[in-house]
This record gives structure tokens, C-alpha cells and sequence, in this order.
């Protein structure tokens, strides 16, 4: 690799990243966090008793990594490859002196940006969320330590076992211009994990990936962490590999 394709790389990020500000991508981010919030501050007052944070916590992070991150991640990869394919820009790219897995590298770093960004912005506001019911209701005011290091540390598995997910999502939205397949892939992987999560084929479905790090037993959080974050890994690999050589989108 020649010195100058660091460079090059650097502005294929930092181009992405400006077309993700001028998306609906960051609304997203803000929207999937605020949501699960929401749903925490108003069930802590629903609830009318008080409830450890570990458990409060935990259930803000449970909701995330069965539902929620899924759901994003589809729409979030679904709104990165529609970038190009809107405007039908990817023969224009492909044209540009630069290799050509740049341009798929910084759309896959920016994606798993944004899932950090999320997650954090999860942590955030489901403390916040927390605090403001127990100034609200003091009857409904969480009990014990407040481990936010271990919550922070829960979220980082989360995000780490998502990298499969993340991988297919995002490959098959940059393979195909419509977002049917892309949307379709998703919802339909997010379903089957649901009605397959006490199922042994659970831990090794993508989409089911990242909630296996609640799962009470710790070898299945730990084969959930190697699967997604390695097989994450060379799918993102082979995914730069096949679309560097692939023509167009179909």
C-alpha cells in the first residue's frame, strides 16, 4: 500500500461522514436511544415501586440488543448505501483515483461509528431517564449501586457481537439499489430471532448475535461475542473483496 492511500482513505471517510450529516441517519441515532427511554421512564412510573438499577438497567440494554439494534442497524446500512444509490453515483466513485474497498471501508466505519454513538447516547439517557421517574415518583426511585461502568461494558459486548450483523446488513444493502431486499433481510432475520430465541440455532443467527450477551449462561454470551465479532470481521473482509470487483448494484 502506497503512502498516499492512508490519505486517500481518510477523505473517503471524511466524505461519508459529511453525507451522514446530511441524512436522515443521525435523526436515527437520536430517535432509537430516545425511544427505549422513554419506554423505561414511563414503565419505572407505571410500575409504581421502586426497582434495582442493575435490573433497570439491564432491561434498557435487553430491549436495545433484541429489537432495537437490529432495527436500526437495517435502516441505519439501508440509509448509507442509498447515498450512492439515489442518485446513481457509483460509477462516478468507482471513476475516482482511489481504491475502490475505500469507498465500502468508510461506509462500514461509519456505520460502526454510529452504532458507538448510539450505544453511548443509550447509556446517556437511560440514566437520565432513570433519575428524572425518581424525581418525579420518589416511591419509584432506583435502589442499590448504579453500575454504570458494567452497563457501559454490557453495551461495548453488544456492539462487538454486532459486527456480523452489521456486516450483512450492510452488504447487502450496498449490493442491491432498492431497499426492499436490505429492509427485507432485516425485519425478516429480526423475526425469525425472536421466535428463535430459545432455540440452539438462536446463537447463531446475526440478528440474534448481539442479545446472546444477556444469556445467563456464560458460554453462550462468550460464543455469541467470538461469532459475531469474528465472523463479523471476515464478512466485512469479504465484503470489500467481492464488491471492490462487482460492476454495479442490481
Amino acid at each position: 500500500m502506497s503512502h498516499a492511500h492512508p490519505a486517500r482513505f481518510a477523505t473517503a471517510l471524511a466524505v461519508e461522514a459529511f453525507k451522514l450529516r446530511r441524512s436522515l441517519a443521525l435523526l436515527l441515532a437520536a430517535v432509537a436511544p430516545l425511544l427505549i427511554a422513554v419506554f423505561v421512564f414511563f414503565n419505572l412510573l407505571r410500575l409504581g415501586k421502586a426497582a434495582p438499577w442493575a435490573m433497570t438497567l439491564q432491561s434498557s440494554a435487553a430491549i436495545w440488543a433484541f429489537f432495537m439494534l437490529p432495527m436500526s442497524v437495517t435502516a441505519l446500512t439501508a440509509l448509507v448505501a442509498h447515498t450512492e444509490h439515489g442518485p446513481r453515483a457509483w460509477d462516478h466513485l468507482r471513476a475516482l483515483p482511489m481504491p475502490r474497498w475505500h469507498l465500502y471501508a468508510a461506509k462500514a466505519l461509519c456505520v460502526l461509528g454510529m452504532v458507538v454513538a448510539m450505544s453511548l447516547l443509550l447509556a446517556l439517557l437511560t440514566t437520565l431517564a432513570v433519575g428524572a421517574a425518581g424525581l418525579l415518583k420518589p416511591a419509584v426511585a432506583a435502589t442499590g449501586p448504579a453500575d454504570i461502568a458494567g452497563y457501559l461494558l454490557l453495551l461495548g459486548r453488544i456492539f462487538l457481537a454486532a459486527w456480523l450483523l452489521v456486516a450483512v446488513q450492510l452488504w447487502v444493502a450496498l449490493r442491491y439499489a432498492s431497499f426492499v431486499p436490505a429492509l427485507a433481510v432485516g425485519i425478516g432475520g429480526t423475526f425469525f430471532a425472536v421466535v428463535a430465541t430459545s432455540a440452539k440455532i438462536g446463537a447463531f443467527l446475526p440478528w440474534q448475535i448481539p442479545v446472546n450477551q444477556l444469556a445467563s449462561d456464560p458460554a453462550r454470551a462468550q460464543l455469541a461475542l467470538a461469532l459475531g465479532l469474528g465472523g463479523g470481521t471476515m464478512a466485512f473482509g469479504l465484503m470489500l473483496w467481492r464488491m471492490s470487483r462487482h460492476e454495479s448494484p442490481a
